[in-house]
């Protein structure tokens, strides 16, 4: 019974022992782990500081004492991370092998002999239970006595091996607890003594210095934050009024010849809906680039060369522009964030449209056209003037614009259509104009319909000049510019061989119409092809005469085509007109002209305006 209570003892030790040992041996490990860790990562440190050269920042200008402080740092890491993995290894040696050892050898054999005594209690115990029953014959009782003593024997040598074991468990436990610790402290003790030689012997002097740079870095970055905290103050001490928009103070500059800054450009997303994108947009030379969000560079959108820049109305939004294309194919809305930017822009593309980015000094001749556009206000010269130098200097003098157009003369620069002609037009029984076939009261030989933009219009003093059709442009085109008025109203001119026409593309009402015979004068703009202007005589009768004072009134136009084309075809209708008079002079007419299939004179057109012809066809079909 003493024996048994003292082995229950020693066998509780034991196995508080083992569990004992696994914790310290989980403790240990995590130990050698972090260990290992730390030298892979100062080895991956080591690297990440001499790739600091290779990243070549974009602001890395003066970063050479830097470079090569971290060089030398990265240096130092590599020697640290060897003794860091030389410890790992001392650590796996000298204090995880051992307490492995102890666990695997010693206390696994305490596990199997305690397993082998328990099993050798239960066979003595079954071979006693065989010797005590009756009825044995003399030869069995014989062999189960022998096997009594023999389980006896083979349990008592058992035991004893086993008594051994666990009394010297109890010696070597202490060494177990002690020899890992060991190794342990005097890896360390290395790791420390050959880690003071390197820091103490070589990095004294550098480290001292790394500290006055960076101590000279951090009075540099003081002084800069004081400076942009003061720049800050003063920055938003401003009024409330400067974050506002519109409300820029400085006057529109209207001599730009390049531009940037973001803009909403409507893009279609399907057959009724659209969406806009707010997107950086700058101009290069003669092109619109834009740099989407992300990208590196921006890329073409649009050659302005030649285009064409107008205000529009857009669905709910302001400052909305439209550029096209000299040919009209393409087109695109655009929305500026402030009224400023918005008619800089347009001042912009219009400039750059002249092409005057080509010229010697652009930003001279941008600052010339706008004081010329200014000086409208009292004109000086003609439109038409020659400056010094001119080919042809023998050519009659121009007359004086006060000849031309009277002083303060009013412009009117739309054509509004009075609500009692459109109710006329549109009541029951009325009809509108149908640009694609005859008209009821006539049969015209003579049917061209035209894309145009309205610029304005104004009481001229003669109908007889084409130099007045020059002025009226000039003055037209200044007093826009002067007054910031860049919308302008599409509509359809329809020629005809008896009248012009001004129709709405919309409702294809007629917004105001001239009979071929009152229009007394027409031209194009010499320099610009898109521009072009008609004289339109009228009588007066404020004075009370009944014949009444001639009138004349200038219209002019900036068409999608050549104002050339626009002007012969005028000319040729003002032919048509006065060939009816005359049926012999009527069918030679017709003999020299082609003619359609349903004996309508076919116009010859040019090359360069077939596109635009076209597309303004379809664009009027689409409308009708």
């Amino acid at each position: 019974t003493g024996t048994r209570s003292l082995l229950s003892v020693f066998e509780e030790d034991a196995g508080m022992l083992t569990d004992y040992t696994n914790k310290l041996l989980q403790s240990m490990q995590r130990v050698f782990g972090a260990q290992s860790e730390m030298g892979l990562a100062t080895e991956q440190l080591s690297q990440q500081l001499l790739d600091y050269e290779k990243k070549n920042f974009a602001l890395g200008k003066g970063d050479e004492e830097v470079i090569a402080t971290l060089q030398h740092f990265a240096k130092t890491v590599g020697e640290l991370n060897s003794l860091h993995s030389e410890l790992a290894n001392q650590m796996a040696d000298s204090m995880v092998f051992p307490l492995i050892q102890f666990r695997e050898k010693d206390l696994t054999e305490i596990s199997t002999l305690k397993e082998i005594y328990e099993c050798g209690e239960h066979v003595i115990m079954s071979a006693l239970f065989q010797n005590v029953k009756t009825q044995l014959t003399v030869q069995l009782k014989v062999d189960l006595v022998k096997e009594v003593a023999y389980t006896r024997r083979k349990q008592h040598s058992a035991s004893l091996q086993y008594y051994c074991a666990l009394n010297a468990l109890q010696y070597r436990k202490r060494v177990a607890m002690l020899e890992p610790m060991l190794g342990f402290t005097q890896a360390q003790v290395g790791f420390f003594k050959k880690g003071i030689e390197l820091v103490s012997k070589k990095m004294d002097s550098f480290l001292s210095a790394v500290s006055k740079m960076t101590q000279n870095i951090q009075a540099q970055l003081d002084s800069e934050a004081e400076t942009m905290r003061a720049s800050q103050r003063e920055l938003l001490s401003v009024e409330d009024t400067v974050y506002m928009p519109d409300k820029d103070s400085d006057s529109v500059n209207r001599t730009l010849i390049q531009k940037a800054g973001y803009l909403n450009i409507r893009n279609k997303t399907g057959l009724v809906t659209t969406a806009w994108d707010r997107l950086y947009f700058f101009t290069q030379g003669g092109n619109l680039m834009c740099q989407p969000r992300g990208a590196v560079a921006g890329g073409m959108v649009l050659d302005l060369d030649n285009s064409s820049v107008m205000a529009v109305d857009c669905e709910d939004r302001r400052y909305c522009f439209q550029i096209t294309s000299p040919s009209g194919k393409t087109s695109m809305i655009l929305q500026a964030e402030s009224k400023k930017e918005y008619e800089e822009w347009i001042c912009t593309v219009n400039n750059i449209s002249r092409q005057i980015y080509l010229t010697d000094n652009p930003e001279a001749v941008a600052i010339r056209l706008n004081q010329t556009a200014i000086q409208a206000v009292t004109p000086i010269t003609s439109f038409e003037k020659r400056q010094e130098g001119d080919p042809n200097p023998d050519r009659s003098a121009a007359p004086e614009p006060e000849d031309l157009i009277a002083p303060g003369t009013p412009i009117q620069f739309d054509i509004m259509l009075p609500a009692s002609e459109f109710q006329d037009q549109n009541r029951a029984g009325g009809r509108r104009t149908n640009p694609f076939g005859e008209t009821d009261d006539d049969y015209s030989l003579l049917q061209q319909v035209f894309a145009v933009r309205f610029q304005g219009s104004m009481a001229v003093r003669c109908g007889n000049n084409q130099e007045v059709i020059y002025e009226a442009m000039r003055q037209v085109l200044a007093a826009r510019a002067i007054h910031n008025i860049f919308k302008t109203t599409e509509s359809h001119l329809m020629v005809t061989s008896s009248s012009l026409r001004l129709i709405d593309p919309q409702t294809q009402v007629t917004r105001i119409s001239f009979m071929l015979d009152e229009v007394s004068q027409f031209a194009a703009h010499q320099e610009n092809g898109r521009l072009m202007g008609f004289v339109v005589e009228g009588r007066d009768w404020s004075d009370g005469d009944e014949e009444g004072e001639p009138a004349f009134s200038a219209f002019i136009f900036e068409s999608s085509t050549e104002g050339e084309k626009i002007c012969y075809t005028i000319n040729l209708a003002k032919e048509i007109a006065e060939a009816k008079k005359d049926p012999e002079a009527l069918a030679q007419l017709m003999k020299n002209m082609p003619l359609t299939n349903d004996g309508k004179f076919l116009l010859l057109e040019p090359e360069t305006g077939d596109t635009a012809d076209r597309v303004g066809q379809e664009d009027l079909e689409s409308e009708a």
